[in-house]
Formats: structure tokens, sequence, C-alpha cells
């Protein structure tokens, strides 16, 4: 496909996609995505959608803005890098099968789906769009998915022909996976409250059933016709009913608003900071709002430390808390190699660090999960549970310095150079809350953080600071360390 002028503020792609409305076809979207063989396997092995759902979530809305509402530097940009991520997705299914997140046909699936939502929003608002209208989204579309480098003749020809593949590809190539079942069923059930609820945290447990229940049933009632019958998932008449109520409901509501209110994302867009190996760069705001934070960046949960008598070592369980809140990035209680990728993903996603930077983060976790691998995996099955872990690294700890200075300082040291975007040789407290801050760690735990390890109160933090509260957050037998303090008050 030719070279074609990027969709500008008042294309129809645009005002479609950034409407808030779009968030009633978010989950449809991710279930037709998941039901993909090889997407479903990408999930299970490398995904943090478990732990670490409302992340993983904002991450992709992140990822669409960038390529749909940015010029066309920007968007190279944003497709070199998920190239860049999609190449260290590859590996083996359940059945055996190999799998890579760079399959042109899985890309075009993932893509096509996005096109194919907008036009179903539109379609369950009762406000279909007429074959003109589709076309020329369809063409907008290609616009933008010209830029991923992939064969025509993957794409459907026309918008005419996007119904077509839609059922030939769920009919031929989908699969119900367990995945699936969990994004319908049971992912927002087990979700932590997202932190922009404020004060209604308390009626998290209440409200996710509640949403889980509502959120089920309308994927269920949005999902196409082919995939509810090849799947056996009935469109229940009260599910038919929701749907009806809330896509019309909301389509009158966000007609109604005043233009600079209907947006999520404002059809001009917004600025993407120039990338630049030589000066890194800030992050934009896109990437200020992912995981429903402004600190989008590696993202331990808080969990309480049990409580110890004064004169108990520490270290197992802040080592524990350690492992839940910062290691296991899938969710599986176990680490693997794919969990330490996983954390360097979320340094380097934010930062839109270019390749040359953002390699030197992935070797240096690499680095860091051989030497746990090595020393940790005692049944050699390729993955480290919390008690191997705590175990080996007491060990390690006690049996000198170079231990930590093999694996960890390798890490910690990477990360303090990526998020240390204007070169500085030091980290404020923005940056610093970019490392540490998390969708449940409070800003005032981050403030408290920083100001233990800021010796000298001259709000920064060197380079040598910065590794050593980490060292003292993995050997200080009390709390009273200012390192041990390093994810906020014990």
């Amino acid at each position: 496909m030719a070279t074609a002028d990027l969709p500008g503020p008042d294309s129809l792609l645009r005002r479609t996609l950034g409407e808030w409305r779009i968030g009633l076809v978010a989950w449809r979207l991710l279930v037709l995505q998941t039901a993909d063989p090889a997407v479903a396997a990408g999930m299970r092995d490398f995904s943090t959608y478990r732990a670490h759902p409302w992340r993983r979530i904002e991450h992709t809305m992140d990822s669409g803005k960038r390529l749909f509402f940015s010029d066309r530097e920007g968007l190279r940009r944003e497709v070199a890098r998920l190239e860049r991520t999609h190449r260290r997705l590859a590996g083996t299914d359940e059945q055996g099968r190999p799998f890579t997140a760079s399959d042109p046909a899985v890309r075009v699936w993932v893509l096509v789906t996005l096109y194919e939502c907008m036009t179903a929003m539109r379609e369950l608002s009762g406000r279909p769009l007429g074959p003109r209208e589709l076309e020329q989204m369809y063409a907008e579309f290609r616009a933008v998915c010209s830029e991923f480098g992939l064969s025509d003749d993957l794409f459907p020809a026309t918008a005419a022909d996007v119904p077509a593949y839609m059922e030939r590809t769920i009919r031929e190539r989908l699969e119900y996976s367990e995945p699936v079942r969990y994004l319908l069923f049971d992912m927002l059930r087990e979700a932590p409250a997202p932190r922009r609820l404020g004060p209604l945290k308390p009626a998290w447990p209440l409200l996710r059933t509640v949403a889980a229940q509502v959120i089920g049933a309308l994927t269920v009632a949005d999902l196409p016709e082919a995939f509810r019958e090849r799947f056996g998932l009935p469109r229940t008449r009260r599910a038919a009913l929701l749907s009806f109520i809330l896509h019309r409901t909301l389509r009158v509501l966000m007609n109604a608003l005043p233009e600079h209110r209907r947006y999520r994302t404002p059809p001009a867009g917004v600025p993407l900071t120039p990338q630049s190996s030589t000066a890194p760069t800030t992050p934009t705001a896109s990437a200020a709002s992912a995981d429903l934070s402004s600190t989008p960046a590696s993202r331990p949960v808080r969990f309480p430390v049990p409580r110890r008598r004064k004169d108990a070592d520490s270290r197992p369980a802040r080592l524990r808390t350690f492992f839940h809140q910062v290691l296991d990035q899938t969710g599986d209680g176990r680490i693997s190699s794919a969990d330490l990728q996983a954390m360097a993903h979320n340094v380097c996603w934010p930062l839109e660090l270019a390749a040359e930077r953002e390699a030197p983060v992935y070797a240096a976790f690499e680095t860091w999960w051989q030497q746990l691998r090595t020393g940790m995996d005692a049944d050699g099955d390729g993955q480290v549970t919390c008690e191997e872990f705590v175990t080996a690294m007491l060990t390690g700890i006690d049996s000198g310095p170079a231990y930590l200075e093999q694996g960890l300082h390798v890490a910690v040291r990477a990360v303090f150079h990526a998020v240390d975007t204007d070169g500085s040789g030091h980290l404020c407290a923005d940056e610093y809350r970019r490392v540490f801050g998390g969708s449940r760690v409070h800003l005032a735990e981050l403030n408290h953080g920083f100001r233990q390890l800021d010796h000298d109160g001259d709000g920064r933090i060197t380079e040598d600071e910065f590794v050593q509260a980490f060292t003292d957050y993995f050997t200080a037998r009390t709390d009273n360390t200012a390192g041990s303090q390093l994810l906020g008050r014990p």
C-alpha cells in the first residue's frame, strides 16, 4: 500500500477512536485479540495482565494513542518500539505449537480488530456508519497500518471485506483458551483497586463484583455472532437489553457534551516529544497516564509487611514483599526470564527509549535473571519460587558484597541510567517516582522514601545513593535503615 496522508484532527478515525465511549467495546477488543492462539500464548508466558491489569490495559490504550494520534515520526517511533517488544515474545504454547508475536498474520488480526471494534461501537449505538463512511475510515486506518510494513494481501482489501475476514478468522483460527475465559469472567473479580477510585477504594470489593458482572455480560452480548456461536456463549435477553441501554444512552450523552469533554483523546492528538539517541526524552503526557497513575514505570504493588519482634531479622519478610511486589510480574507465584524481561519493559515503555538505550536495560535484567536462575532454581524447571528466592538470596547476601554486585546492582544501575532522562547523573523526585510509583503506592509513601535516601536534602539522588538504597533494602536486618523503606514505610 502506497504511503498516504495520516488521519488528521477532522478524520473520522480520530473522532471515533478518541471518544470516551470507545471504552464500551474495549473489553470486546481484548477478548477478540486474545482468542488468537499466538496472542493467548504470549499473554500466558509474558504478559503482566494478571498481576497488573490496569497497567497492561493502559499500556495498550497508550500505544493506540501513539499510533493513531501522532505525526508520522511519532508513529514510526511507536511501530519500531512495538516491533522490538514483539521480537522478544516467542516460544511454544501448551500444545507444543511454536508462536511468535511477530507473525504478520497475528499482527494484522490485532490491528483489524481495532478497526472492527470502532465500527461495532457505532453499530451498537444505533448509528452505524454508512458504506462511504466505512470506506473513508478504513482508508484512514490503512494509512496508519502501512507504517508496519505488512503485506497488503493480509488485510481485507476494502471495508466491505472486513466482516468476511472477521468471520473466517473466528471460525478457522481463533480458540477459546484459558486467557480468553479469564478475561471474560475472572480478571475483574480479582483486579486490585485502580488508583483513581480515591475515596471509593474501600468499596472496591463490591464495585469490582458488580463491574465484573456488567462488563462480562456486555462483552458477551457485543461479541460477533460467529464468535458466540462457535464457543457457545449465548446472548441472553438481559445482556442484550444492557447492551442496548448502555450504548444508546452513552451515544446521546456524548453528543450532548461540549466538544472538549466528549473525547478521551482529543482529535488533534497529544504532541509527542521527538526521540534522540543523545538527548533522552522526557515522558510524554500519554506515557504519564499509563497504569492509571502519573508515575508509569516499574510497578510495585503495596503489600502490608507482617509485624515482627524488634530483635527479629526483617530481611525474609522484606524479600518476600519484593518478590510479590516487584519480581513476580506475571502474577503466577513464580519468576522466570519473562518476569525480568517484563520489568525491563516497564522501565523502557513510558520513557520512549531509543533502541540503543533500551537494549542495555534488557541485557542487565537478563544478567540478573541468569544469576537468579543459576543460584536459586533448585529443581531445574526454569522458574524460581518465593521460598527459593528468599533462601538463596539470604545465603548469597551473607556470603559477601559480590553477590549483589553480579546481579541486582547490574539491573539497578541500568534502571538508574534509563530513568535519568536528562543525563544529569542524579534522580530528582519526579524521576524517582517514575521508578517506584504504582497504582497502589500512595504519593506520600513515595515522597517519604525519596527523603530517606536524599541524605543531604538537595532534592536529588546520585547513582551511588540509588544503588546503596537497594543494597540496604536487601541486607538491612532492621527496618530503621533508610534503604529498607525503599517501597514506603514498613
